[in-house]
C-alpha cells in the first residue's frame, strides 16, 4: 500500500507551451486561485497484483487439419495448420494447446482411456501430450531426421506406435519411452522383389481385427500388403491400378474396403486377394454410350457393422462426378440400399464414425459421425433415419460473418443475461437431434468467482451477436441484424458503383449501456443506429436524420446552405429548434450532395422483442464523394444524447427530441482557445466532378496520406490513431502521378486507404518503407510531438474519442454539470458543457444548449481514453437512466417518468470538497488533471518508440488502474491517480490489424482479442485470477474403467473366431529387435520433463517436491492395495460361505443323486 500526497500551492498554471510535460489549460485566462488543500489517495495496487496469462480460447479452430476421438473418455481433439490443438468435451471442457514449433498438425492419436495424445506434425516430429492435467504439456518429442512422416496408427491398449513414412518404410515407436524400436518394415521387403517401381508413401496402417500380429500397410500407388510381424514377411500383396486414399476393416477381419482416386470403392476378401470381389462407383452413373462418369476421389471411407441390422454402414466423403459443377462437398451414408447424401457448407477436412466399443474386433454399433469442415464442426446422428445433426454446444459460429469489432463487458447487471437469452431462444433453429451431445467427456464445475460477463461481436454483414461469457464459457444469447433497418441496396452505376461498399452494413463500433439497455451501432456507410430494448413487439416508424459533417476550409457554403444549416455555418449557434434541412438544396449539385449511402425504411416496421431501432443518423455525400467513416462514438441515457465524430468534425444528437444539437468542424470547436497557430491558405476553387486532373490529384493526396499514416490510422475500430503529426492531412504539394495512379482513382480525397468492410481478422500491417526525408518525418516509429508551432489550416483533426459525464466545463464553475469530453488526433482534449433541463416535461420539449467553449487540455499523441475519479481515487461512473420498457402498457395511475442514476463528482467529496480528477490517456502519455482548475497533477510518458492502441480504466482487485496495449505488443498497467508503472509485459507482438481492431480491456483484470479470423482469445492480467485459473478450467481426463471385451462364446473361439493376441514387447523390444539408428530420429524431452529435471536440480526444494510426489503416489498405491485386500477378503468370505452351504446340502446324498 502506498500513499501519495500532492499539495497545491494555489497558483494557477500559466498558459503552457504546446508539448510542455506539465500543461494546464492551453489557452485560458487565469482564474481565482483555489485554496491550498491536500489530496490524500491510498493506492492499494502493487506490482504483485498483476500477472498476464491466457485463460481460454473460444470459437472454431482456424485452418483445421486433423481430428481424433477417444471413445471411452468421449473427448475430441482438433489439430490446426498453425500447430494448435483444441480438445473439447462437455460444455465448459475446452482446452487449447500450441506446439512451440508452429508446424501444422498432420495426425492425432489418442491413447484411449490413458489421458494422453500423440501428435504428428509437418516438421516430422512426434509429440506425446499429457492430458491428465488441466493445462496439457508435452512429455516427449521424437524428431525424424531422414524421413517424412505420412501416417500413424496406435492399436487399442498397445504401447507401440506404427509410423509410416514418405519413403514407404514403417517404423515402430515405444510410447512410454518415446524411443524408436530397431524393428523396421522396409518398403523393398514389403513388396515383391520383381516389382520395379516404388510403391509410394504409406497412406494407411492398421492391425488385423482377427490377428494383432498382422499389419495391413497401404501404399499410395494402390499396393496393399499384409505383413506378418512374427515371421517378418508378407502374407499377401494386392496391386490395384488406382491410388488408395483410405482402408477400413470389417470387424471380423475377413474382408476390408478401400477408397480410390477414381471415386470407386473396392471390397477385398482375404481368401482371394487376386482381385476385389466388389467394385462400386457410388456416384458414378453409366451414360448412354456405356461409359461411366469420371468421379472425384473418395478421400476416406469407414466400414462399420451394426447389431440391429445385417447391413453395414458405409460412410465416405467425396466421390461426386466431375460433371456436376458447383456442387457442395458431401458426406455419403450408405446403409443397405439406402444412400443418403449430406451436403456441407464447407469442404470436409476429416470425419470419424463414433462407435459404442473401442475394440476393432467387435460389432462396431455406430451412433454418430463427427465431421470437421474447413469452417465448421458438426455431428450427425446415425440412430435416426433422417440423420439429423446435433445442436452444437460450442460457439463455433463466431465467424459466421467476419468479425469487424468486439466489445467486452464484465460485471454486468445480473438480469441482463437471462432476458437476452429468453428472447434469443425464440429465434433458435429447430430440427436438431433430440439426443444428448455425444462429445461429453471431462468434468467442469462452476467456479466460485463468477460474475455476469457479456461479449459483443460486430460482423461484416451488419449482424451483432451478444455472448454470455460468464465463468470462462461462451454461449450465444441474442443476435441483432442492423440491415433490417434499411431497404435493400439497389445496384449502383458509374462512380457510385466504384465507391460502393461490398459490405455496406458492416459494423465498425458499438456503444452499450447495460443498465439502461441503450445500444448504439456505427456502420461503415457512415451511419449510426440507436436501439432501445423492449420485451414486447413494436410497430415503429424509424426516425432518420441526415447531416453533412464537412470540414472547415473546403468548398464554400452557398447562402442558401447557410440559411438552411445555421448549425454548421455559425459556430455560435448550437441549439436549433428543429433539425436542419437537407444541405445543398439550393445548389445545382444539391441532389448529388444529399445522397445517402443507405436508405432507411420509410414505412412503419414491425419489430420483435429485443433491441428495436429508434433512430438512424446518416452522413451525406459531399461533392460526389462518400462521407468519411465515423471514428468515435458515445451515448448517454441519462442525458438522452448521442455524440459521434470523424476526420471532419463532431455531431451531437438529442435522441429524445430526435434533433441535431451540434454539427461543426473540429477547428470550430476551439473558438478562441485554439492551441495551434494554423496557417491560412489561398481559397480553393470549386471542384469539377468531370475533371480527370482532379481525380489524379486527389489520388496523389491519398497516396501521400497513406505514406504519412501509422499502420493503425483509420483502421483501429475507425479511430485515426496515427502517431504522426498529420493524421488526415490534405492539400499537400502535388506530385507526379506514379504507376499506381490509375489504380487509386476510385478513392476520393481524404478517403481511408481501404473502404471495404474488411474483417478484423484479415488485415495485415504494411509498414511504410521509404528513405526520403518526408518518410522519416512520418515514419512508424517516430513519436508525434505536440510542440509544433503551426499547422496547415487544411489539416483535418479527427475526433478520436468521446465521453459524456459530470464535470466542470470551465475553470470558474462552482458545480459540476453535464459535459462532453472530446479527444482529437492532435492530442487535444476539449471539454464541452451541455445545458440539460432537469424537469421531465421540460426535457421532452425544451431545446438543449451546447457551448463548445470549455477547457482545453494538451497531450502528446492522439487521445484514446477519458475517465473521472473522485478525490479519493474511486472511479466516477457516467450517469444513466434506469431501464424502462418503451412498449410496456401504460398505467394511468402511475405515469411513466425517467428515473436517473447520477454519479456526480460532488456527491463523495468529503476529503477535498468540490472537484474531481480527470484521467486522460493518449497514444504517448497519460495525465491526471485536477478539475475545475485543470492543473496537471501527474504525467507519465507511456512509450517513446511505439504508441498505445488501446487504453481503458479498469477495476482490478477492488481498485482501479489504467491498462494499455501498445503496438509493439506490450501490455502495461499504471496506478491511479499517480500513474505509477505496475506491469509492463511484452506479451503480444502486433502482427496484423486484426489484433489492433479487436483488443479490448474490461473490469476484473481481463481482456480479449481475435487471435485468428475464427477464434477469440481471452486473457487475464490479474494475479488473483491467474491463481484461481486452475479451478476454473475443466478436467480433460476422468478415471473411467475400460470396457471389457465381449466374450464370443465357446464355438466361435473353437473355430478361430477370437482374435489372436501377440506379445509386441517380445517382437519390438530392444532384446529382440535391437536399437534403432541414432541418426534416424532424435528424442527430445518435453517441457514437462525439463521442468521435472530443473526441479530435481534445485537442491532441497527439488528433493522436497520429489518426496512429496512420491509420498502422494505411495499413499495412493497403499489406498488402492487396501481396497483390493478388503475386496479379496469379502470375496473369500462369500466363497467360503457358499462352499459350506453346498457341503451341507450334498452331505448325505449318494453320487447318483447329485
Amino acid at each position: 500500500m502506498k500513499k501519495f500526497r500532492k499539495v497545491l500551492d494555489g497558483l494557477t498554471t500559466s498558459p503552457g507551451t504546446i508539448g510542455s510535460p506539465t500543461c494546464g489549460s492551453a489557452a485560458s485566462t487565469p482564474t481565482a486561485a483555489p485554496t491550498p488543500r491536500e489530496i490524500d489517495v491510498q493506492e492499494m495496487l502493487v506490482s504483485e497484483n498483476f500477472q498476464i496469462c491466457k485463460t481460454v480460447r473460444h470459437g472454431f479452430p482456424y485452418q483445421p487439419t486433423a481430428l481424433a476421438f477417444d471413445p471411452v473418455q468421449k473427448i475430441v481433439a482438433i489439430g490446426t495448420r498453425t500447430g494448435g490443438i483444441r480438445i473439447l468435451g462437455r460444455p465448459g471442457v475446452d482446452c487449447y494447446c500450441q506446439h512451440e514449433s508452429g508446424a501444422a498438425v498432420l495426425q492425432l492419436q489418442f491413447l484411449i482411456n490413458e489421458g494422453a495424445l500423440v501428435t504428428a506434425c509437418a516438421d516430422d516430429t512426434l509429440h506425446l501430450w499429457n492430458l491428465r492435467q488441466r493445462r496439457p504439456a508435452v512429455l516427449h518429442s521424437l524428431k525424424f531426421n531422414r524421413e517424412r512422416i505420412t501416417f500413424c496408427h496406435l492399436p487399442f491398449q498397445s504401447k507401440w506406435l506404427y509410423v509410416g513414412t514418405e519413403r514407404g518404410n514403417t517404423h515402430i515407436v515405444n510410447i512410454e519411452s518415446f524411443i524408436l524400436s530397431g524393428y523396421v518394415i522396409m518398403w523393398n521387403k514389403a513388396i515383391e522383389l520383381a516389382t520395379k517401381t516404388h510403391p509410394g508413401p504409406v497412406v494407411h496402417l492398421s492391425d488385423s481385427p482377427k490377428d494383432e500380429g498382422k499389419l495391413l500397410i497401404g501404399f499410395e500407388s494402390g499396393t496393399v500388403v499384409q505383413w506378418d510381424l512374427r515371421v517378418k514377411k508378407a502374407d499377401f500383396r494386392i496391386y490395384y491400378d488406382e491410388a488408395i486414399h483410405s482402408v477400413s476393416w470389417h470387424h471380423e477381419g475377413k474382408q476390408f474396403m478401400c477408397s480410390h482416386s477414381d471415386g470407386s470403392l473396392t471390397m477385398w476378401n482375404l481368401r482371394n486377394t487376386t482381385k476385389p470381389f466388389q467394385i462400386t462407383f457410388p456416384h458414378g452413373k453409366v451414360g448412354k454410350d456405356g461409359r461411366k462418369e469420371s468421379c472425384k476421389p473418395i478421400l476416406k471411407v469407414e466400414y462399420k457393422t451394426s447389431r440391429n441390422s445385417s447391413e453395414p454402414f458405409i460412410i465416405f466423403s467425396g466421390g461426386l462426378s466431375y460433371d456436376k459443377a458447383g456442387r457442395r462437398p458431401t458426406l455419403t451414408i450408405m446403409h443397405g440400399k439406402a444412400i443418403t447424401v449430406l451436403e456441407m457448407d464447407h469442404p470436409i477436412v476429416e470425419f470419424m464414425v463414433l462407435c459404442e466399443t473401442p475394440y476393432n474386433n467387435e460389432i462396431q454399433e455406430p451412433y454418430a459421425v463427427v465431421v470437421l469442415l474447413e469452417k465448421d464442426f458438426i455431428v450427425v446422428d446415425l440412430t435416426q433415419s433422417n440423420f439429423p445433426i446435433f445442436e452444437n454446444p460450442y460457439p463455433m459460429d463466431i465467424h459466421e460473418s467476419p468479425v469487424t469489432c468486439t466489445a467486452y463487458f464484465a460485471d454486468c447487471p445480473p438480469d441482463i443475461i437471462p432476458i437476452l437469452y429468453s428472447i434469443g431462444a425464440k429465434n433458435k433453429k429447430t430440427g436438431y437431434s433430440q439426443k444428448e451431445w455425444p462429445v461429453s467427456g471431462g468434468t467442469w464445475t462452476l467456479g466460485s468467482q463468477t460474475y455476469p460477463e457479456i461479449i459483443i461481436t460486430g460482423h461484416a454483414d451488419g449482424s451483432i451477436k451478444f455472448w454470455d461469457a460468464s465463468a470462462i464459457t461462451l454461449q450465444m444469447l441474442y443476435k441483432l441484424k442492423t440491415s433490417k433497418v434499411f431497404e435493400k441496396p439497389k445496384p449502383s452505376e458509374g462512380r457510385a458503383a466504384d465507391l460502393a461498399e461490398e459490405d455496406p452494413f458492416a459494423v465498425q463500433m458499438v456503444s452499450w449501456c447495460p443498465h439502461s439497455r441503450v445500444f448504439c451501432v456505427v456502420g461503415i456507410s457512415a451511419h449510426v443506429i440507436l436501439y432501445r430494448f423492449s420485451k414486447y413487439d413494436g410497430n415503429t416508424q424509424i426516425v432518420s436524420l441526415d447531416l453533412r459533417l464537412q470540414g472547415d476550409g473546403e468548398d464554400p457554403v452557398s447562402p442558401s446552405e447557410t440559411e438552411n444549416n445555421p448549425c454548421f455555418s455559425d459556430p455560435s449557434c448550437h441549439s436549433p429548434q428543429h433539425p436542419p434541412a437537407s444541405p445543398g438544396c439550393g445548389t445545382p449539385d444539391g441532389a448529388k450532395d444529399s445522397n445517402q449511402c443507405l436508405k432507411v425504411k420509410s414505412r412503419p416496421v414491425r419489430m420483435p422483442p429485443g433491441y428495436q431501432a429508434e433512430l438512424v443518423v446518416q452522413l451525406l455525400w459531399v461533392d460526389g464523394e462518400p462521407p468519411q467513416q465515423i471514428t468515435s462514438l458515445d451515448v448517454n441515457s441519462a442525458y438522452g444524447l448521442l455524440a459521434f465524430g470523424n476526420c471532419n468534425g463532431l455531431a451531437v444528437v438529442d435522441y429524445i427530441q430526435k434533433s441535431i444539437l451540434l454539427c461543426m468542424s473540429t477547428l470550430d470547436l476551439y473558438g478562441a482557445a485554439d492551441p495551434y497557430q494554423r496557417l491560412t491558405r489561398s481559397p480553393r476553387k470549386n471542384r469539377q466532378s468531370t475533371s480527370g486532373l482532379t481525380e489524379l490529384t486527389d489520388n496523389q493526396v491519398s497516396m501521400d496520406m497513406e505514406r504519412s499514416k501509422s499502420p493503425t490510422s483509420d483502421h483501429v475500430n475507425g479511430h485515426c490513431t496515427s502517431p504522426t503529426s498529420q493524421p488526415c492531412s490534405a492539400g499537400k504539394p502535388r506530385l507526379p502521378v506514379g504507376p499506381e495512379g490509375p489504380r487509386l482513382t476510385r478513392r476520393g480525397p481524404g478517403r481511408p486507404p481501404f473502404r471495404k468492410a474488411q474483417s478484423a481478422a484479415c488485415m495485415e500491417i504494411s509498414l511504410p518503407v521509404s528513405h526520403t526525408e518526408e518518410s522519416r518525418e512520418n515514419s512508424f516509429s517516430r513519436s508525434r510531438s505536440s510542440s509544433v508551432s503551426s499547422i496547415d489550416r487544411d489539416t483535418k483533426e479527427a475526433v478520436t474519442t468521446l465521453q459524456f459525464g459530470e464535470s466542470y466545463g470551465r475553470k470558474n464553475d462552482a458545480l459540476p454539470s453535464p459535459c462532453l469530453w472530446v479527444g482529437t488526433s492532435l492530442g487535444v482534449a476539449l471539454l464541452i458543457p451541455i445545458s440539460i433541463p432537469t424537469d421531465h416535461e421540460e426535457r421532452l420539449e425544451e431545446a438543449l444548449t451546447v457551448g463548445p467553449s470549455g477547457g482545453v487540455l494538451m497531450l502528446k499523441g492522439s487521445i484514446l481514453r477519458f475517465a473521472s475519479l473522485d478525490c479519493g481515487g474511486s472511479l466516477i461512473q457516467s450517469p444513466y437512466e434506469v431501464w424502462r420498457d418503451p412498449n410496456a402498457p401504460e398505467d394511468p395511475d402511475r405515469p411513466r417518468r425517467r428515473k436517473l442514476v447520477n454519479f456526480s463528482p460532488s456527491s463523495s467529496q468529503e476529503a477535498c470538497g468540490d472537484g474531481h480528477l480527470a484521467v486522460v490517456c493518449s497514444e504517448k502519455q497519460a495525465k491526471v488533471f485536477l478539475m475545475p482548475s485543470q492543473t496537471c497533477l501527474f504525467v507519465h510518458n507511456i512509450t517513446e518508440s511505439s504508441f498505445v492502441l488501446r487504453a481503458d480504466v479498469v477495476s482490478v482487485c477492488n481498485s482501479i488502474c489504467l491498462a494499455c496495449f501498445c503496438a509493439n505488443g506490450h501490455v502495461m498497467t499504471l496506478s491511479l491517480p499517480s500513474l505509477r508503472p505496475l506491469m509492463d509485459v511484452n506479451y503480444l507482438p502486433l502482427t496484423d490489424m486484426r489484433i489492433a481492431r479487436t483488443f479490448c480491456f474490461t473490469n476484473g483484470g481481463q481482456a480479449l482479442y481475435l487471435s485468428s479470423p475464427t477464434e477469440v482469445q481471452r486473457i487475464t492480467y490479474s494475479q488473483e485470477m491467474c491463481d484461481n485459473l486452475q479451478e476454473m478450467l475443466g478436467e480433460l481426463f476422468t478415471p473411467i474403467e475400460t470396457p471389457e471385451a465381449q466374450n464370443r462364446g465357446f464355438l466361435k473361439g473353437f473355430f478361430g473366431g477370437n482374435a489372436q493376441n501377440v506379445d509386441r514387447e517380445e517382437l519390438f523390444g530392444e532384446a529382440a529387435a535391437g536399437k534403432a539408428s541414432r541418426s534416424l530420429a532424435q528424442h527430445i524431452p518435453g517441457p514437462a520433463g525439463m521442468e521435472g529435471m530443473k526441479a530435481a536440480a534445485g537442491g532441497v526444494v527439488g528433493d522436497l517436491a520429489r518426496a512429496r510426489i512420491a509420498l502422494d503416489e505411495r499413499g495412493q498405491r497403499l489406498g488402492e492395495l487396501e481396497e483390493r485386500t478388503a475386496l479379496m477378503m469379502t470375496s473369500a468370505e462369500t466363497f467360503s460361505k457358499h462352499a459350506h452351504e453346498l457341503m451341507l446340502k450334498c452331505k448325505d446324498k449318494k453320487w447318483y443323486q447329485l
